[in-house]
């Protein structure tokens, strides 16, 4: 007698079936392994997601309907987005807290990312009624117009330094869970899904902003709020293991940040290295604020359309990240493959610039897309020449440090640009026309050159090849320890 047929097991079918496509057509996924499976890396990267869907609303909604459709003068916009700025140079702080965090029950890196939550959480709940005031929208036109900028601005603040805590503390927990030989891999498998919630993001605010109105702006920013807590909360259920040794040893003292920071500062050619992070990103990064709005003021797009943009930013960055995973498993140095990547943001932004010469659309987002690659390139370049200069008990710090100098140069960069955009404005015929935003795009150029030029002696002296990494002891002295980073050389920065 033969008992019911199983019933056939979808999930573990779908789950072999991702498996098996993965490896060729999602970068980094060949990190997945039987203790840490490919479905795991996956849900712990939605706080990636979480991150760039906020990254999108306010670089790339918000600012062009705060510009174009509110009136607001560029300048106090890229000052509002230039206002994560204050908490960015805490990365480095914060990832060196994560690492050193000391808990009874042996957690390091949810208590940061529960802070990290609440506070976007918190600048989302505030930013709607902000917006309603700088509207007039409904009873909100006899508010004082100065209530509504100063409740943005704070809503930025907050938005911006939940989503730098989330991002630095979830990259380090990410490489917590992964053999130290794959957590570049990791780190750019989660780097890959920030960018496709960055396209996902914005073609969903795109739809969703078709028929443009306060009310609809207030509705997708309350719902973001909501999918924020839900996306961090899934990433990180059961995520961090309770470590009993840990939380037996939460009364030792912490090493000092000040010579934890200066022992990764020792690598030959980190602070050169730092350098050219600061110039690309400053190059790649500067036209953010900006993009949008040059596109729906000089070049007619709509809200729809100049959202999709960040689409193609996405897709290009993807593409970059992924032959950047080709480049380095192919024994390329990291430093040479951000130098690629800064090579090809050149021609890039004179495409931008030949767009609104021949005020064509398509060439912008051709334009925008070359960006991207060229910026994934770099990102993924630098990123994992950082690591691999840090010791495993200084992860968190690294990472920390990488984001402080990559984040404070963006929004330097941010700030300049509207400053520079509306600063042109009082050129007789400026309004309306590309000429505001062309000196924003020439200067990246220059910014993008300058890093080319400094990362060069990187890759001539061999600096970007393998060689020594500190090991830092627990009495917190340093001895050499053969790992893959950046080697002492005579006459290196």
């Amino acid at each position: 007698m033969t008992g019911p047929k199983p019933m056939f097991d979808y999930r573990r079918f779908a789950l072999n079936k991702i498996g098996v496509i993965a490896p060729r057509f999602l970068p980094f996924a060949d990190v997945a392994s039987d203790a840490m499976p490919l479905s795991r890396l996956l849900r712990l990267s939605l706080f990636q997601v979480s991150v760039w869907m906020a990254l999108v609303l306010l670089i790339g909604t918000l600012n062009r309907v705060m510009i174009v459709e509110l009136r607001v003068p560029a300048t106090l916009v890229a000052g509002m987005l230039c206002l994560p700025l204050i908490f960015a140079p805490f990365r480095a702080l914060v990832g060196y807290r994560s690492d050193n965090h000391r808990s009874a029950i042996g957690w390091r890196r949810v208590p940061y990312m529960y802070r990290g939550t609440t506070l976007q959480f918190g600048g989302f709940a505030i930013m709607p009624f902000a917006l309603l005031v700088l509207s007039g929208f409904g009873e909100a036109h006899d508010a004082p117009r100065w209530i509504g900028l100063t409740s943005a601005a704070l809503a930025f603040l907050l938005v911006g330094a939940g989503l730098h805590i989330v991002q630095t503390v979830g990259l380090a927990l990410a490489t917590d869970l992964v053999p130290e030989e794959d957590q570049p891999k990791v780190v750019g498998l989660m780097y890959v899904m920030l960018l496709l919630g960055m396209a996902v993001s914005a073609g969903i605010y795109g739809a969703l902003l078709e028929t443009y109105s306060p009310q609809r702006l207030i509705q997708v920013i309350q719902g973001s709020a909501v999918v924020t807590v839900i996306l961090n909360g899934v990433a990180l259920w059961r995520q961090e293991p309770r470590n009993r040794a840990r939380a037996a040893a939460a009364h030792r003292p912490a090493p000092p940040f000040r010579l934890a920071l200066a022992q990764l500062a020792e690598g030959a050619g980190m602070l050169r290295l730092l350098v050219v992070i600061a110039c690309g990103t400053a190059g790649f990064g500067m036209a953010d604020v900006l993009l949008e709005p040059f596109g729906g003021q000089v070049l007619a797009m709509s809200v729809a359309e100049t959202t999709t943009l960040t689409v193609f930013l996405a897709l290009g960055s993807m593409l970059g990240f992924g032959l950047a995973s080709r480049l380095l498993t192919g024994g390329g140095g990291p430093v040479r493959v951000a130098a690629i990547g800064a090579a090809i943001g050149l021609p890039a932004f004179g495409l931008i610039i030949t767009a609104a010469l021949i005020l064509s659309p398509d060439l912008l987002e051709v334009a925008t897309f070359v960006a991207g690659l060229g910026a994934g390139l770099f990102s993924h370049g630098t990123l994992t020449a950082t690591m691999r200069a840090a010791p495993r008990e200084r992860i968190g710090l690294a990472l920390g440090a990488w984001g402080a100098v990559q984040t404070t140069a963006a929004g330097i960069a941010i700030g300049l640009a509207g400053i520079i955009r509306d600063t042109m404005l009082v050129v007789p015929g400026a309004e309306g026309s590309a000429l505001p935003y062309l000196p924003v795009f020439a200067l990246e150029i220059l910014l993008l050159a300058l890093a080319l030029l400094v990362a060069l002696p990187l890759v001539m002296r061999g600096l970007d090849k393998s060689g020594g990494r500190v090991h830092v002891s627990p009495a917190g002295g340093a001895e050499a320890q053969p790992a893959m980073s950046l080697p002492r050389a005579e006459g290196a920065t």
